[in-house]
């Protein structure tokens, strides 16, 4: 049994001896299989099979297997107030860097996903570069497309290392969208604002008969799908006290010394019906960077590489309390094509989890289970640790942290990297990777693994 460093080795962090645990198996290929509006199959199991798909086979794409992932940087994450959002990523990169054995002269692509702390950045990667001193990038972007951005930068830094624009990229996410505390006696009002003002977004008519904010949005959502698919309180709370499960493994995790159980659940504060407090996910002050490089200078440097296998996006428009879907299987042909694998073969999948609802529609529209069954599935404790398919192994974005889609993409890693300590899957050697952006509004799928 071999011991490697955790990912935060370069704030003096332990190395973590990995912890086998009972081996699980799956039966049966599940199909990718969600439902547009008017209840038809997207995409027919066939499709999984390693066949032609959209006349190409995935031997034959140019960008499978072309990059890998080298280095990770997680700052401290929740309520941290030494710095600010420009300060978090630049840390975060420092720390990238770092794991992968790298220095700033190494760099010549940066891509940042500004969290909402940037406001109107739009040449917020310039500002970072600045604050790093990079010189001669070949590669500079500000993307958003909201939790769906971490899966389209490592597109975006995959196809320019391909194509020779770029020899190693670094994707940034920070945000610190918390305040310190008052002080005894302040009257500044804004020094006291936190999650509640950020992600509130009232506005229009609707705001003053109380539907306003992210939550409420999600929550009308959440309520139509308990109709149509007969989704229960219970279910919800299964995703809350399974996430706990793996946050509680995980010292990086917000959570990690609080467990949850399904009555406490039940007991907490209501949000927005049906949406109790522990089905929202965390709101954290914090930076998370990954460096990407060649596939064949991966290979030197001083972490196991994760390979980049293929990738996609999907973006369906319309309204989604209208169709109950999200982008799911059309970002999913894209990167499973590209990956030449089927869902059996996913190890692990890191699923975006700004609420306990959006893991349930994620499950369903990937085909990981039918439609309605994500429910009980989680319910029986499929998804927990010893389930047959562990999902958002470190915690996720209600248990763990909040960085957006760095948040799962940066779990991928730690366990396609065999790095997960008591949370590690046995065997992990392909995860899948969502990005949910918007009210399901942008979404991105990534399939990485640690071998070619």
């Amino acid at each position: 049994m071999r011991a490697r460093c955790s990912p935060n080795m370069t704030r003096g962090g332990p190395c973590v001896a990995l912890t086998p645990t009972p081996s699980r198996k799956r039966t049966g290929e599940p199909t990718l299989g969600a439902h547009g509006s008017s209840g038809e199959t997207v995409l027919p199991p066939s499709f999984l099979k390693r066949a032609t798909v959209a006349g190409f086979t995935s031997a034959m794409h140019p960008l499978r297997g072309k990059a890998a992932i080298v280095g990770l940087g997680i700052t401290a994450q929740g309520k941290v107030f030494h710095t600010n959002h420009v300060g978090f990523a630049v840390e975060a990169v420092e720390l990238a860097l770092a794991d992968a054995g790298l220095s700033r002269r190494d760099v010549d692509g940066l891509l940042l996903n500004p969290g909402l702390s940037w406001g109107e950045a739009s040449m917020g990667s310039f500002q970072l570069q600045q604050a790093l001193g990079l010189r001669n990038l070949t590669l500079s972007a500000t993307m958003n497309l909201g939790g769906a951005t971490a899966g389209a930068m490592i597109a975006h830094a995959t196809e320019a290392i391909a194509s020779g624009r770029c020899s190693v990229v670094v994707c940034v996410f920070s945000d610190a969208p918390l305040k310190p505390p008052r002080t005894h006696g302040s009257t500044d009002r804004a020094a006291a604002s936190g999650s509640a003002g950020t992600y509130a977004f009232a506005r229009g008519f609707e705001a003053a008969y109380g539907f306003f904010g992210i939550p409420a949005q999600y929550a009308m959502i959440a309520r139509r799908y308990m109709h149509v698919y007969g989704l229960t309180q219970d279910h919800l709370g299964g995703v809350a006290v399974a996430q706990r499960q793996w946050a509680n493994r995980n010292p990086l995790a917000q959570y990690y010394e609080r467990p949850l159980t399904l009555e406490e659940y039940h007991a907490s504060r209501w949000v927005v019906e049906p949406f109790h407090l522990y089905d929202c996910c965390l709101v954290s002050n914090g930076g998370l960077a990954v460096v990407v490089t060649s596939a064949e200078r991966a290979r030197d440097t001083q972490q196991p590489p994760v390979y980049v296998l293929g990738f996609g996006q999907g973006h369906p428009g319309g309204d989604p309390l209208d169709t109950l879907a999200t982008g799911a299987p059309l970002a999913a042909r894209q990167a499973l094509a590209m990956a030449g694998v089927s869902l059996a073969e996913i190890d692990v999948a890191e699923l975006y989890d700004c609420y306990t609802f959006t893991v349930i529609i994620s499950l369903e529209d990937y085909g990981l289970v039918g439609k309605g069954e994500a429910g009980p599935f989680v319910a029986a404790g499929e998804t927990a640790p010893g389930g047959r398919l562990p999902v958002n192994t470190g915690g996720g974005q209600l248990s763990s942290f909040y960085m957006w889609g760095m948040t799962p993409l940066s779990e991928a890693v730690i366990q396609l990297r065999g790095q997960g300590g008591r949370r590690q899957v046995p065997d992990a050697k392909v995860a899948l990777v969502s990005g949910n952006g918007g009210v399901l509004s942008t979404h991105s799928t990534t399939i990485l693994s640690a071998e070619l």
